[in-house]
């Protein structure tokens, strides 16, 4: 078994299900989502290629179990090669005059605070070698995905800010910009949109990995 570890939260399905069987061949995965049928799909895929995870079905919110995971990790495996943070709550898209209470607060809870939370905990496992991978998304600007976008832009502040301050000092901190992809969340926004013209989530993490050198 691989001794280097990529850490993936929000790892069921997109471009964090990609990631994760991207990377598996070189790394045991750590694989974190809410859910578990989605986490159990994908170490079907990873062990029917040779790969090994480990499936940590887990709200990115409850920052005690976030807790008490990076503290097995780190007494396990004693830290992290990567980490992609790909976990992310979309609400629905609405008028920024009629967004909901409940749909505000789990979306900033969901992007931004619990950023927040786990950098402080991952940046440990990470060391001064470790890289971070964060992922922005221009439809944060677009109208009707105010929430979205305010607590997108907020996520990807965080890391941006993490990135500069650790330039000489590692780890390794990179805000990537996926193409539109066909997953199903896109699905979701965009019903009518022909998805022969978008991305495959497995050849853009491929190519998104491949940036890093």
């Amino acid at each position: 078994m691989t001794d280097r570890i990529a850490l993936i939260t929000g790892a069921s399905r997109g471009l964090g299900a990609a990631l994760a069987e991207a990377l598996a061949p070189d790394h045991h995965i750590v694989a974190v989502a809410r859910t578990v049928g989605g986490l159990e799909e994908l170490d079907d895929r990873i062990r029917a290629k040779g790969g090994q995870a480990t499936l940590a079905p887990m709200d990115v919110t409850n920052r005690d179990a976030m807790a008490q995971l990076c503290r097995s990790i780190h007494d396990r495996w004693g830290g992290v090669a990567i980490w992609a943070h790909t976990a992310i709550h979309v609400p629905p898209l609405t008028p920024a005059a009629f967004i909901d209470a409940k749909d505000w607060d789990k979306t900033l809870a969901t992007n931004v605070t619990a950023t927040g939370i786990l950098i402080p905990y991952v940046a440990p496992l990470l060391g001064r070698d470790g890289t971070a991978l964060f992922f922005e998304d221009p439809a944060a600007d677009l109208k009707f995905h105010g929430a979205y976008g305010a607590s997108k832009r907020a996520q990807i502040a965080l890391a941006r800010a993490w990135a500069l301050e650790t330039v000489s000092t590692g780890p390794q901190v990179h805000v990537a910009t996926p193409a539109p992809m066909a997953t199903a969340l896109r699905a979701r926004f965009h019903p009518g949109e022909d998805r022969e013209k978008l991305a495959k989530p497995f050849d853009e993490a491929a190519r998104l990995l491949a940036t890093l050198g």
